[in-house]
């Protein structure tokens, strides 16, 4: 049931309805006006001001001016700051989750169980991992010279976070750069902007100092562009799809600055005939399914060997049809909307195009009228849960990234077909390998192409393991000690120790010298 005594939202939404916080402070943005909707019903719950190129420029500015006494902030100083943010966003979970699950039409349990617990947890991890950079053992590497390694922060950072989560996505992008000493200038989605705005209003009130973490609300082409061509920016952190990952590695290449790129998935299920086909059946359902498909981990290929192929089709079918479609504010919902109907009509088109083509929609396809409970869909974003098989490996769904709740399945014979077909894709973020046997499993880890590889199970992640993906799926780490690294810049000192104004290396160049000397 929803809860009638849940927090009133729109004291959230009337702070932030100028979509920009600069210098810790709100801020109204001069680039025009946009609606943020209501996913689920369509409604709008405010209006909010884009930021125009003037706004981004000033956020540029408080981050850059805040940036030499943050950098020089004792790791435990920055520890503490993070430490006390973790707090705060803890503090205010419940106002946190109800946000996120109305501008994003996510299921308020998801909300309360993933989005902001992980996000609080991702917090206090880099508050930890703050006072822990590492490297290479100062010591004598050259005969005469010790040699050290500094680990500095880079300056500020402009990062840009997608629409599917809003508050962990933020997090992802600002908490390892101010741990390792960075300002950062965020941009999240202008469809989804709330949480990451009361992110940066947490991080004031546990003590951030104003300028360290700076938001602007605005369109990607406007505001996005800018932050990433701005000359004072040192590095961009980018999540979202691949093909607007390469305009922005274009555009920072014209720096050249640093990027981080965390981009598009098509993650493969690869279950063998020794896996438990029950414990695969609600993996490929939860792993398919979680926030309404739209994960770029989420499994969307799902290659069955084929002794099991039929069974795991049926069970499958049953599974995705049982799934509670409705109202996201109710927790015994499962999968709300997708974020807006423009969203849903691209999903709906890949399914229609694959019918065209013959595909078998196993279970699912088209839009649903009524939830689980009773709720009118009608007016919502909505998509059902949605199996589909007959199809080859070169068909678009198969190929491209869908997210939404689609999963299509095909059939295997070999272990080694198993292995290439799940590689034969331009993307590498994510993979799971579903099998009752150690080498079975080793070897698919050893051989499956992407970031990270799961062995029974699909989706769980964790603060202190690393996420990004190789191929076309990026490059960098968020999360873990990767990801503090990839906020920081390596710096060799070498100290000569003799004393002496000749260095014995000077007589390579300086030989005439020595001998009229």
């Amino acid at each position: 049931m929803t809860d009638s005594a849940a927090p009133d939202t729109s004291a959230v939404y009337g702070r932030h309805r100028g979509g920009q916080w600069i210098n810790g402070a709100p801020a109204a943005g001069r680039g025009g006006a946009a609606a943020v909707t209501d996913p689920a019903t369509g409604a709008v719950l405010a209006g909010i001001a884009l930021a125009s190129p003037a706004d981004v420029d000033a956020a540029v500015a408080a981050a850059k001016a805040a940036f030499p006494g943050w950098s020089a902030a004792a790791p435990v100083e920055r520890a503490e700051a993070v430490a006390r943010l973790a707090a705060e966003l803890g503090a205010r979970a419940e106002e946190l989750a109800l946000v996120e699950s109305e501008q994003a039409g996510k299921p308020i349990r998801l909300c309360r169980e993933f989005d902001v617990p992980g996000t609080v947890d991702n917090a206090a991890f880099f508050a930890g991992a703050a006072r822990q950079l590492e490297g290479k053992a100062a010591g004598e590497y050259s005969a005469d010279h010790t040699s050290m390694i500094r680990r500095d922060p880079i300056g500020v950072v402009g990062s840009i976070a997608p629409w599917n989560y809003p508050l962990q996505m933020a997090g992802w992008k600002i908490l390892p750069a101010v741990a390792a000493g960075n300002t950062v200038v965020l941009k999240p989605s202008e469809l989804t902007p709330f949480t990451a705005l009361m992110l940066a209003e947490a991080a004031r009130a546990a003590g951030v100092p104003d300028g360290v973490v700076n938001i602007v609300t605005g369109a990607g082409p406007v505001a996005g562009e800018h932050l990433v061509a701005h000359p004072d920016v040192a590095m961009t952190s980018f999540t979202g799809s691949t093909a607007v990952g390469r305009r922005i590695a274009e555009l920072a290449a014209a720096g050249p600055k640093r990027t981080h790129l965390e981009l598009g998935g098509k993650a493969p299920f690869v279950v063998h005939d020794d896996a438990d086909l029950d414990a695969a059946v609600r993996g490929a359902a939860a792993g398919a399914l979680i926030n309404t498909g739209q994960d770029c981990t989420a499994a969307t290929r799902a290659y069955v060997q084929r002794p099991l192929y039929e069974a795991f089709v049926a069970k499958a079918a049953a599974a995705f049809d049982a799934v509670r479609l409705g109202d996201p504010r109710n927790e015994g919902t499962d999968l709300g909307p997708l974020v807006s109907h423009r969203q849903a009509e691209r999903v709906a088109g890949f399914v229609e195009r694959a019918r065209g083509r013959g595909a078998v929609i196993a279970a699912g396809g088209g839009a649903p009228k009524t939830g689980w409970d009773g709720t009118d869909l009608a007016r919502g974003a909505y998509y059902r849960p949605t199996l589909v098989t007959g199809l080859p490996q070169d068909d678009e769904l198969v190929r491209q990234e869908v997210f939404g709740p689609v999963l299509v399945v095909l059939p295997f014979d070999t272990d080694e077909e198993g292995i290439r077909l799940a590689n034969d894709t331009p993307y590498g973020l994510a993979a799971s390998v579903w099998t009752g046997g150690i080498h079975r499993a080793l070897r698919a880890t050893r051989e499956i192409q992407a970031g990270c590889v799961w062995v029974n199970d699909h989706i769980p992640i964790i603060s202190e393991m690393p996420h990004g993906g190789w191929k076309a799926s990026g490059h960098g780490k968020d999360m873990s000690a990767y990801s503090l690294e990839d906020y920081t810049q390596v710096k060799h000192v070498m100290f000569d120790l003799t004393g002496a104004v000749a260095k014995d290396w000077q007589s390579t160049v300086l030989s005439a010298a020595d001998e009229e000397g």
